[in-house]
């Protein structure tokens, strides 16, 4: 699959290296196409950062994308197995015009795929830019990737420089550090005073080290549940079926917390000292609070969230004066809204934190500073935290599709259900991506829209109980299907 988010499809059938060697081509020859103001006559030879997420079979389109990005005349940078986030760092920190990560994110095992980032044209060297390309970008891309002949032309002899993985991650770790310590004096002394017991699932992905290092660099006790990085010990995503043994592992240690990373440790779910799984939704709403309460005052801050996000960052924006912007799923299109608005932080309900002052990619490591620090600043146990913020339900479904370009009958039907003569008052539509009806009086949602990353139609409701997610989610879909 092709779209905003990248390349993706499982390995050996829709993903090959050939596949991987074309796309980055593209990438590398829409670069220097960029940097030459729209012509082809440029010499000049653009850097792209190269990283993977660690899982098996990894190495051979790690190799591929290398090989692409070379033949299309770009130097290449390679750190190995890293985070999503650390690339973009590393992106940042060299001041290279882009960066390739070899990654399938959440998908299983045999899944793998592309994602690409792209650093802001005229952008100050150093500085946080590196993100996820537009919509617009990236179909530039993806009609360049269309349009090139099979195999990639080369356009010239380019260099590779490996660069040590410790370099790259050190450099984001000091980021994340930084904001972490932002929060206010004290903060870092106060989580080393308190050296809470974390547990981490890493899932054998790129953060499998990483995570719990950089918990111990914050002053905290650290436990890796898998210290293995290729094979993943269980379905990758993590959500709460996923997570049995990291929740029963925080309850046995009785630990502050547990984390639970995505394969290339772009995504963060929360498990509180009981051994409960809160969930990636309240992942985005800690992380803001910790912002707010400690790192502030702020004058009106702006966050940037997608439309399939809990309405519980509403709340919280209200409660400390903060706007919030909704934009179309997928990174790249919150980010364009954070920098647009010059948004304080950012994300998706996903469990993925955007700190601008990190990087411009969701961060595992950033969200997991924020966390510790309200913890350890409020001195309160988590599971009182999540307790006192208002209680919702999300009910999630699926249909496959065989083209995402199906789901638009649904919408359509859905649309016309809704529509403001005969939906009644109360119910707002958005259309910006698929179509999310705000049932106000009933302080609930739907959004129905096609994945960007998979085959299916994604139908998600919120309300304050399961029961009523579930009969609105019905409600709906009932429509869908009558239209």
């Amino acid at each position: 699959m092709l779209g905003v988010s990248g390349l993706r499809g499982i390995v050996g059938a829709s993903v090959t290296p050939a596949v991987v060697t074309r796309f980055a081509g593209a990438l590398g020859g829409w670069i220097r196409q960029q940097q030459a103001g729209g012509t082809k006559s440029n010499r000049s030879r653009p850097i792209v950062v190269v990283g993977r997420d660690g899982r098996q079979g990894g190495q051979m389109l790690y190799h591929a994308a290398i090989a692409g990005l070379t033949a299309a005349g770009c130097d290449v940078v390679a750190i190995g197995v890293a985070m999503t986030p650390t690339v973009g760092v590393a992106v940042d920190h060299y001041s290279a015009a882009a960066g390739l990560m070899v990654t399938a994110s959440h998908n299983p095992q045999q899944w793998n795929g592309l994602k690409a980032m792209v650093r802001d044209r005229g952008a100050k060297k150093g500085a946080t830019s590196a993100s996820a390309p537009a919509a617009s970008l990236a179909a530039q891309i993806i009609a360049r990737f269309h349009a090139m002949p099979e195999p990639a032309p080369c356009e010239g002899h380019a260099t590779i420089g490996d660069v040590c993985e410790a370099e790259a991650l050190a450099a984001h770790v000091e980021r994340a550090l930084v904001a972490t310590a932002a929060l206010g004096k004290g903060v870092l002394a106060a989580i080393k005073k308190a050296k809470p017991l974390v547990v981490v699932d890493s899932v054998g992905g790129s953060g499998t080290q990483a995570g719990p290092a950089f918990a111990e660099q914050l002053g905290c006790r650290a436990m890796a549940m898998y210290d293995t990085i290729g094979r993943f010990p269980h379905t990758p995503e993590p959500t709460r079926e996923n997570l049995v043994a990291l929740c029963a592992a925080v309850k046995k240690h009785k630990a502050a917390v547990g984390f639970a990373q995505d394969p290339d440790a772009d995504r963060l779910a929360i498990v509180d000292e009981k051994g409960r799984y809160i969930g990636e939704e309240y992942t985005l709403v800690l992380a803001a609070r910790a912002l707010f309460e400690l790192g502030g005052p702020f004058r009106k801050p702006t966050v940037a969230v997608n439309l399939s996000t809990s309405r519980m960052i509403d709340d919280l924006a209200a409660k400390h004066g903060a706007r919030v912007i909704r934009t179309a799923v997928g990174e790249a299109n919150v980010v364009e809204a954070m920098k647009h608005n010059r948004c304080v932080i950012g994300g998706e309900g996903n469990g993925g934190v955007i700190h601008p002052g990190v990087t411009y990619i969701r961060d595992s490591l950033t969200a997991m500073g924020l966390v510790l620090a309200l913890l350890a600043r409020t001195k309160r146990p988590l599971s009182a935290l999540v307790d006192e913020m208002p209680s919702y339900a999300i009910v999630k479904q699926k249909v496959d599709l065989a083209r995402k370009e199906d789901a638009a009958p649904t919408l359509k039907a859905i649309a016309a259900a809704y529509a403001p003569g005969r939906a009644g008052t109360g119910v707002r539509i958005d259309t910006q991506d698929g179509i999310r009806l705000d049932f106000d009086a009933r302080s609930a949602w739907v959004h129905v829209r096609a994945s960007n990353t998979e085959p299916i139609m994604r139908l998600i409701a919120e309300a304050p109980t399961a029961a009523e997610a579930t009969h609105l989610l019905g409600e709906v879909a009932a429509a869908g299907r009558d239209g």
